[in-house]
């Protein structure tokens, strides 16, 4: 049950989510600022305009900082990716010059098998 509970938690973490949050949230909070409003229709209006305003700024930093952690992240893969790779190859050229000290051995044990014959 608590591995159900983990992977429903895990489903709705993530920028993305917080974005959403954030625009219903912003979608709510304006609709009852309408529906509760004891002002004029032209100072609605005009206050709706600011919180759009005010929603859509706070949507965009949001997104760029989602990006910047995105970027981040991507960068830190990229760079482990390529301390693996730089690994992998440096014990490659290490297993290749083992196989041809040992192929060049035997070459040369056949060769004093052959004059010894």
């Amino acid at each position: 049950m608590d591995d159900a509970i983990e992977q429903r938690t895990d489903k709705f973490s993530g920028p993305r989510n917080i974005l959403i949050g954030l625009v219903v949230g912003g979608l709510a909070g304006a609709a009852a600022m309408l529906l509760f409003a004891p002002q004029s229709g032209t100072r609605t209006r005009a206050q709706i305009r600011r919180t759009g305003i005010q929603l859509r700024d706070r949507t965009t930093a949001s997104v760029k900082e989602a990006m910047a952690q995105v970027r981040l992240g991507a960068d830190e893969v990229k760079a482990g990716v390529r301390e693996k790779a730089g690994e992998l190859k440096q014990r490659g050229q290490d297993k290749l010059v083992e196989q041809l000290d040992r192929a060049s051995a035997a070459l040369d044990a056949g060769k004093k098998a052959v004059k010894a014959a």
